[in-house]
């Protein structure tokens, strides 16, 4: 279940090793999910002076509920020029990042544009509560279709409230942030103008393997032996699994802070599935821009995990596995790996806002639950890992929000019949993927129609071009970024 936070987000990390999948955002890093978009710390003084707040409606599709609750947002007016545009970028499955409105592409943009920026966080992430709790009653209100009603109530009455009804508005947002500016344009085009849509996952599926194999393909294109290695690591880890005898070993090797215990299939799939992370979070985020979030481990690249991978100094592949999952605890200075899932299962039941899980994971794999899917299986075979087939990603639902199999599958059909999935029909969206970044296989790589384009960039991982630019940026990338910017002056004037 992989996801960004709120701004580029999806992989919901689980060992806080993952990343979100939202450009924007910052997280805890505790689940899993979009692989996540790397957490910045929600920390600097100065945001909170920024921070300003919008009533909004609990629930937009019950005239008869009249419930309100207050929505986070930030703006940046520093660009702006009479007569500009507006643009607004998305929050998504994580606390909307003040760092947002200092960095990016978009503000390279704006000030190109004379556009007034603004961020909306999602609702049920970061400050935005609107509930007294996650209980899973109050977590009917969490979805993409609230979260764009959100959006759509917001643009209404601040455009009133600021002059800027006539001005011309665009949205932004990347991984799942991405989908909904793509969805924002669709389903209310009367209110948006034009959307960069960046590593958008616009077609929701509850198996979602292909992952896993763009993960494999990624690794390869650094090294054709270093998924074999980690394929090799991975089958004699799981091997060793099924002999008790090996427990206290492999909770010397992997640094766990209780001894290994494993009684039930979900035990050996966590364990499984948060080593893998380790990897698939890597390759996410290979080498993007992300400093500027607060993020850690940016210095951990494909490059450095195959580095490690073929160090035969290390021993079998098997202890360069292990070495990897030391060298990303040190990285995020962790003392120890709890990697059992009853801790996780208590963390991601907890409903509180002051719960372990309450920066995005639970909510995140409730969206997954009712809306999306996207679990990240072991299901094929074209790829190293093992251990986390799908029915491991679908016994969570149960688990965690009494969501059965079935629930889940009609709610993803559900899903595809709002949206179309691959099928966009509207105009001046632009859809922007990374070939290494895995979330493409559910994205728009090649264009739908000259108004509905994709920018495939060859090289680049997942919202890549929302990142500052900097010098050593592949070629590719630059040039993408550009095309962007060119695209949104053409559509401006239209």
């Amino acid at each position: 279940m992989n996801m960004a936070f709120q701004t580029c987000g999806l992989r919901l990390c689980k060992a806080a090793l993952f990343l979100l999948f939202s450009v924007f955002v910052a997280g805890e890093g505790q689940y899993k999910g979009f692989r996540k978009f790397n957490q910045a710390q929600d920390s600097s003084q100065r945001a909170a002076l920024d921070e300003q707040w919008f009533t909004q409606k609990l629930d937009h599709f019950n005239g008869a509920d009249s419930r309100e609750w207050k929505q986070r947002y930030f703006v940046n007016e520093a660009f702006y020029k009479p007569g500009g545009p507006v643009f607004l970028m998305i929050g998504g499955e994580g606390p909307a990042n003040p760092a947002w409105m200092q960095h990016g592409t978009w503000l390279t943009y704006a000030e190109k544009l004379g556009a007034l920026c603004l961020m909306l966080e999602h609702r049920f992430y970061g400050k935005s509560h609107p509930t007294v709790d996650l209980s899973t009653d109050n977590l009917r209100f969490l979805s993409s279709r609230q979260a764009l009603a959100d959006l759509a109530h917001f643009r209404t009455v601040v455009a009133e409230a600021r002059g800027l009804t006539k001005r011309k508005w665009v949205a932004f947002g990347g991984s799942y942030p991405g989908s909904l500016a793509a969805w924002f344009r669709l389903k209310y085009p009367h209110l948006v103008h034009a959307s960069v849509a960046t590593s958008a996952p616009v077609f929701a599926t509850v198996n979602f393997p292909e992952y896993l194999e763009v993960v494999r393909r990624s690794l390869a294109s650094e090294n054709p032996e270093c998924p074999q290695l980690v394929k090799k690591a991975s089958d004699t880890l799981r091997e060793r699994l099924e002999d008790p005898k090996t427990y206290d070993n492999i909770t010397k090797e992997f640094n766990l802070c209780s001894t290994l215990q494993i009684q039930t299939e979900m035990d050996s799939a966590y364990f499984l599935e948060t080593l893998a992370g380790n990897f698939m979070d890597v390759v996410q985020y290979n080498e993007d821009n992300r400093g500027f979030e607060g993020v850690t481990g940016t210095n951990i690249t494909i490059k450095v995990l195959c580095g490690v991978m073929s160090d035969t100094s290390l021993g079998e592949p098997y202890a360069r596995y292990a070495a990897v999952a030391r060298l990303m605890m040190d990285t995020f200075s962790m003392k120890c790996l709890d990697a059992t899932f009853s801790t996780y299962l208590r963390d991601m039941t907890n409903a509180s806002w002051d719960g372990p899980a309450a920066g995005g994971g639970r909510q995140w794999v409730y969206q997954t639950c009712t809306e999306f899917g996207f679990y990240q299986s072991t299901d094929s075979p074209n790829q190293p890992f093992t251990g986390f087939p799908l029915a491991y990603h679908v016994k969570q639902c149960a688990d965690f929000f009494n969501v059965s199999a079935e629930q889940l599958v009609a709610a993803v059909a559900q899903t595809n019949e709002h949206y179309g999935g691959y099928d966009i029909r509207s105009s001046r969206i632009v859809l922007p993927n990374g070939s290494i970044d895995p979330w493409h296989a559910l994205g728009i790589t090649q264009d739908i129609t000259s108004d509905v384009p994709a920018v495939f960039i060859q090289g680049t991982a997942h919202c890549a071009n929302m990142y500052p630019a900097r010098t050593e940026d592949p070629l590719q990338l630059a040039l993408a970024r550009d095309h962007i910017f060119v695209l949104l002056q053409q559509w401006l004037k239209q």
